[in-house]
């Protein structure tokens, strides 16, 4: 049975890190959901998160072939409820819907939606959260007009983890 898994890779800077995962997973037929990579705790080290939906033991083998067969330090996979992970989404809606929808305030209030920029056309609002928190808003903000919105890919921290860097 597929479920959506977690993938985080620590490396170097490698330039053809991402060319190397991509061929992997090309190889593999495994689509990525979300793609991150930055800085993390370790002076020169990079964190990528790579979320997929596969099998278990699909998944222990491509974590075995990637600290195998691509010079990585380690790579983990964790089940969504073995992490902490979240997303920041921005939508643009009509500034007209803040003037004629008294609903649209008590959203904003309710699901933490922060104004960014305010424009005679249009409003940009952020918030941060999970897949499913996102899509509801997305839903809501629909009946208002939604013009457009952009999610960011996960980050994730795994819970039981003390750190990449004790084992480093």
């Amino acid at each position: 049975m597929k479920n959506e898994f977690t993938l985080t890779i620590y490396s170097e800077d490698q330039i053809r890190l991402i060319t190397k995962l991509s061929s992997m997973f090309i190889r593999k037929q495994i689509n990525i959901l979300s793609l991150n990579m930055s800085i993390c705790e370790i002076d020169k080290m990079y964190r990528h998160t790579i979320v997929v939906n596969e099998t278990l033991d699909q998944v222990i083998n491509l974590v075995a072939q990637i600290e195998k067969i691509i010079e990585v330090y380690k790579c983990y996979y964790s089940l969504n409820e073995e992490i902490v992970s979240v997303q920041t989404v921005l939508f643009k809606v009509p500034t007209a819907a803040f003037m004629t929808e008294a609903k649209m305030e008590r959203m904003l209030r309710e699901h933490d939606l922060r104004i960014l920029e305010i424009q005679k056309e249009y409003t940009i609002l952020e918030t941060t959260g999970t897949d499913n928190k996102i899509c509801y808003i997305t839903e809501k903000l629909n009946q208002f007009g939604l013009i457009e919105f952009v999610k960011s890919s996960r980050i994730a921290l795994m819970k039981s983890s003390e750190g990449f860097d004790v084992e480093f």
